[in-house]
């Protein structure tokens, strides 16, 4: 067959076109769908711990035992599983990433007809456990569990931290259900019998016959299974029989900007995990560390300064680095400056949390207060240079006149002032 030069020309638009269908088929594909990302509420660059973090706590949140009837629930429930088992499978993740969902039921995973789709309770339970399950319409299997003690940690944060806001990560130990036996102690699930001395109810009752037709009927925890009913003829190799095992876990705190010392953050359910109770939650106390210039009051921060006799006498101009050293402090005094006067600078404080714009108005105040160095030795020819210039000066005495300052000479009556503070130009 002979291709003239108009038919090749033909042959390569068709082509072109044909690679342009496919290319948005595939574009279209990718967006089409379940958006995975948005139903764990993560960007699409979330590490897999970020991703793991956000499943363990949304699904607790919609579980259906804490949501009876809530069809809604039920359904959001399963969507968070579907999403989870996708974006924490690495190549389950890549194929979603370029091709959307309908590449991965061109795969079988999830979202194709439900093959390769595992059940939401399942995955549920790889983190919590499944020792107890759920039907589909929500209901429990089982009395409401006892809830397990909350862990308290104390995080040492800088003023830094706290004033320009910051991510820490801390490693925990915890206890958590054996993944081997999924918490139920047992080698496997027929290692698992019925307690012969209570036929698998629990209890045990006991009859005392007190007198003619007097029986007395007592009920007692079986304790030959410890009221579980079952006993395990052989136990898990891994946990050997205790259901659990400790495990390392990272908690990642966001540190607001103008936190306080002594706030909590709480994670729900990250405490120790054991098959008879729902976890507990990891609770931070953010515990300020000190620092070498600044102390905190609220959202105040307050330093104090040391100028030299003549800077005293005379007037001057510093700088000092902030907390964020990003920023510097100009301090400028051009009269006689007396020990204790307290400068006020508006807006150089901590930043206010509620509100959002970076002004004046949105952070807290600094206070300097000035500590006079004095000279340890005085000669003789200056002592008289002093006498003739003081007795032709006012000496009109300061009496403390500023409020501020009188306030901070009350609070620092009888404190030295820091010979290795500011005597010249540091702080």
């Amino acid at each position: 067959m002979l291709l003239y030069p108009g038919h090749c020309r033909l042959l390569r638009a068709a082509l072109v076109a044909l690679y342009i269908c496919v290319l948005c088929f595939s574009i279209v594909g990718a967006a089409a769908g379940k958006d995975y990302y948005r139903i764990l509420g993560v960007s699409r660059d979330a590490s897999q711990q970020d991703i793991k973090r956000q499943y363990k706590t949304l699904s607790r949140k919609h579980h259906p035992d804490k949501n009876p009837g809530d069809e809604r629930a039920h359904e959001r429930f399963i969507e968070l599983a579907e999403a989870y088992e996708v974006l924490s499978d690495d190549e389950k993740r890549e194929i979603y990433n370029r091709y959307g969902e309908e590449g991965l039921k061109n795969q079988g995973g999830p979202g194709g007809g439900g093959a390769g789709f595992h059940d939401p309770f399942d995955i549920f339970a790889q983190f919590f456990g499944g020792h107890v399950r759920f039907d589909r319409r929500g209901s429990g299997s089982g009395r409401a569990k006892p809830r397990g003690p909350d862990v308290h940690v104390r995080v040492p944060v800088t003023l830094l931290e706290l004033y320009t806001g910051t991510e820490i990560e801390v490693d925990i130990s915890k206890q958590a259900i054996c993944p081997h036996c999924d918490g139920s102690g047992a080698a496997t699930p027929d290692d698992i019998e019925t307690c012969g001395v209570c036929g698998g109810s629990g209890v045990r009752v006991v009859k005392h016959i007190l007198g003619p037709g007097i029986v007395q009927q007592m009920q007692s925890t079986c304790d030959e299974c410890s009221g579980k009913g079952k006993k395990v003829a052989k136990p898990c190799p891994h946990c050997k029989g205790s259901r659990v095992h400790r495990e390392a876990d990272v908690l990642t705190i966001r540190v607001e900007p103008g936190m306080q010392a002594g706030e909590e953050l709480s994670f729900e359910g990250e405490a120790d995990q054991h098959p008879d109770h729902e976890p507990g939650s990891v609770v931070f106390h953010l515990q300020q560390q000190s620092h070498k210039t600044f102390t905190r009051q609220g959202n105040d921060l307050h330093a104090e300064v040391t100028i030299t006799l003549l800077d005293a006498l005379v007037g001057f101009n510093k700088t000092i680095p902030h907390v964020d050293h990003k920023i510097a402090i100009e301090l400028s005094r051009a009269g006689v400056t007396p020990p204790g006067h307290v400068q006020i600078l508006t807006g150089k404080g901590m930043p206010l949390r509620q509100h959002a714009a970076a002004t004046s108005s949105a952070f807290g105040d600094m206070h300097i207060t000035y500590w006079i160095q004095f000279p340890k030795t005085v000669d003789a020819a200056t002592k008289t240079e002093l006498v003739r210039i003081f007795d032709s000066a006012d000496s009109t005495a300061w009496d403390g006149s500023d409020a501020a300052s009188k306030q901070s000479a009350r609070n620092h009556r009888g404190k030295q002032a820091p010979s290795d503070s500011l005597a010249h130009d540091e702080l």
